[in-house]
This record gives C-alpha cells, structure tokens and sequence, in this order.
C-alpha cells in the first residue's frame, strides 16, 4: 500500500517526482508529488528546482 499515491504516474507513463516539504506538528514527514505531461522531464525538473528553492 506505500505505493499507492506514485503507481498512478507509473501506469499512466508521465514523469512525476516527490519533494520534501517538511514535518508536521508530530513530526511525519510531509511531501507534494508532482506530475507533468509525457515527455516534459526538464519542465518537471525545473519546476522543481524552483519549488525547492522558494518554499
């Protein structure tokens, strides 16, 4: 079951990649997942980037 929020952008064939965001209040680790469309990994790459310097 660990997998069931990443199996969909396996399936579908599109990049998708999950980044950090921190902890919560008790302490579980908290993370967003986000996808783009086929063949857009440097979108998805860049996007990251941003996300991960700005938040």
């Amino acid at each position: 079951m660990a997998d069931i929020y990443t199996v969909l952008a396996s399936l579908a064939g599109i990049p998708a990649v999950a980044l950090p965001l921190g902890n919560n209040k008790e302490g579980l680790p908290l993370s967003v997942q986000l996808m783009a469309k086929h063949f857009n990994e440097q979108g998805l790459l860049n996007l990251s980037y941003r996300f991960l310097h700005k938040v």
